[in-house]
């Protein structure tokens, strides 16, 4: 089968990867798997790893308008999905769009913000639509938020709740760059300048159409659905865990892994696929114990995925 726009996707991921975000091709990665996925990602890491480039590079490669929050304590709701002002020389409240209101938006340091403006973000990323003063205007599509946060043992956060981590497909943090490539970026300086130049190396439509094929033509088998159910199911009655992976979640390891397949270039899943995807989609949504609160929830995930065994073929 011919995996439509398939080497397009690619030349995006090996593009930013080897010019322009070395040592990151894990997280250019996971964040096309949410693109393709019709999910929203979540980067957490310390400052100054390279999220917000990640985020530029993304939006210039895709070819997509780009908005940016930069989340403050004093941040209202408004600021990020508009409202309407009084036009006096017409006599009519006009609506101003906010930033929400592009194809990737970048929200920076979303644990900066205060809960009921987290809130706001977080439904219009839901609902893919903005409801301001009885009048509901849809977002535009693709649509996909790149969310930073912070450690949350830093000064000034509002960690997100975990019914609010839930909406992100995807969690994963950045890292630091591998010895030699960090020094060739201290070398070379800040590449944010060339980043601006960078051409859009796909458009709209290949990004429509990509999503198309991983969402209507990749097959998901019922041994893999119950390898996904086995997943979720053992995160649940884990003794360490209070809360495991929600179906939302299990839902979103499903498609997760078909646009895994899709890069990989298969038109049906493996198990190697969901084991791939499991730790950055469901171990941000596990609520631990209290006495297991300081846990490592990836470590712990890939822990419970040893546990269960791979169906065959």
């Amino acid at each position: 089968m011919h995996l439509l726009k398939r080497a397009e996707m690619l030349n995006v991921i090996d593009t930013l990867a080897t010019d322009y975000l070395k040592g990151k091709v894990r997280a250019i990665r996971l964040s096309v798997i949410a693109l393709l996925s019709g999910g929203h990602i979540l980067l957490e890491d310390i400052p100054g790893l390279g999220k917000t480039t990640l985020a530029l590079a993304l939006a210039r490669a895709l070819g997509l308008s780009f908005g940016r929050v930069q989340c403050t304590s004093d941040l209202l709701p408004s600021d990020i999905t508009g409202l309407s002002i009084l036009n006096r020389d017409e006599n009519r409240f006009t609506f101003m769009p906010g930033p929400i209101f592009n194809n990737v938006v970048l929200v920076d340091e979303i644990n900066r913000v205060m809960p009921k403006t987290q809130s706001a973000l977080l439904e219009a990323m839901e609902e893919r639509r903005v409801t301001v003063e009885g009048t509901t205007h849809p977002l535009p599509e693709p649509f996909l938020v790149i969310a930073t946060q912070n450690p949350v043992e830093q000064v000034g956060t509002y960690p997100l709740p975990e019914s609010q981590l839930d909406r992100f497909v995807v969690r994963s943090g950045i890292g630091y760059p591998p010895e030699a490539i960090e020094k060739a970026i201290i070398k070379g300086g800040s590449i944010r300048d060339g980043i601006r130049h960078l051409e859009p190396l796909v458009t709209v439509d290949d990004i429509t159409e990509a999503q198309r094929t991983v969402r209507e033509s990749i097959y998901l088998s019922d041994k893999v659905v119950d390898y996904i159910h086995a997943i979720v199911a053992a995160t649940r009655s884990h003794h360490a865990v209070t809360s495991g992976v929600s179906t939302r979640g299990a839902i979103a390891m499903a498609e997760t892994a078909k646009a895994h397949a899709y890069l990989e270039g298969r038109d049906y899943v493996i198990p190697e696929d969901v084991k791939a995807i499991a730790a950055p989609v469901g171990a941000h949504r596990l609520i631990l114990g209290f006495d297991n609160e300081n846990l490592d929830k990836g470590e712990l995930l890939h822990a419970i995925l040893a546990t269960i065994p791979v169906p065959l073929a």
